[in-house]
């Protein structure tokens, strides 16, 4: 019950920005639905390159919501608070993962079926080869043997998903190495941010141990497991230097 608690007050803190993001996803597939109805080439243009500014971006910057929450949380008072409630650091960080984490995957899923949606109509309209070519050319931008399935595209966008959330929980444990142990030290900033690069060449190099020999989409979902897996164990570290010093 506490932990559902924390996690509801985590989805509140970051409401507002995710409903500008919303909003302006709306806008863009209104701008993308007016020029394709309308046989409006810029309009139709200009709203599917919003619609993929935003899907990238929006991924984006729900991450750094969750990264900045967690720092507000240990560098104000109001949000210092939090760690004087009767809830464990693991229970509060594990709230702060889980949103971020059903955030990412929500969004994901939803920019998913809209590009879904959008690409139906654009077959519909401009003809299956030269819809596809374009997708084509966009997957093999990230790997020259994908092709154009649904499984494809769907490992994909898992991959971006749990591969984005371990970047933010390396930037977490990050964050809290810097509150924690690092606090009023020389090149504070610099030594955390170093921390994070560190962090994050570590992960990839554990992603690179995945064989290239399996099928690109069987990689792509072996590399997701082994991101959530690292996710797990940086939470774990993260949350036991928070109860060992931050905890009041």
């Amino acid at each position: 019950m506490r932990m559902l608690k924390l996690l509801k007050y985590e989805f509140r803190k970051t409401l507002f920005p995710k409903l500008v993001l919303l909003g302006l996803t709306a806008a863009a597939e209104i701008v993308f639905l007016y020029g394709y109805f309308a046989k409006a080439e810029r309009s139709l243009g200009t709203g599917t390159f919003l619609l993929v500014m935003l899907a990238m971006f929006g991924m984006l910057a729900i991450g750094l919501f969750s990264l900045m929450s967690l720092h507000r949380d240990m560098n104000t008072r109001q949000g210092y608070m939090l760690f004087m409630t009767p809830n464990s650091c693991y229970r509060i960080l594990g709230a702060k993962v889980l949103e971020c984490g059903l955030s990412l995957v929500l969004a994901g899923a939803f920019f998913f079926a809209v590009g879904l949606l959008d690409v139906d109509l654009l077959l519909m309209r401009e003809g299956v080869e030269r819809v596809w070519d374009m997708i084509r050319q966009f997957l093999q931008m990230l790997d020259s043997r994908l092709s154009v399935t649904l499984v494809n595209m769907l490992s994909v966008m898992c991959y971006v998903v749990f591969a984005w959330l371990c970047t933010v929980l390396c930037a977490f444990l990050a964050d809290v190495v810097s509150a924690a142990l690092l606090n009023g030290r020389k090149f504070n900033l610099l030594l955390t941010f170093v921390l994070f690069l560190v962090l994050n060449w570590g992960v990839s190099r554990l992603l690179m141990l995945v064989p290239a020999s399996m099928t690109v989409s069987a990689r792509l979902f072996t590399m997701s497991a082994v991101a959530l897996g690292a996710s797990a164990v940086m939470y774990y570290v993260t949350a036991l230097i928070m109860e060992r010093r931050l905890s009041v």
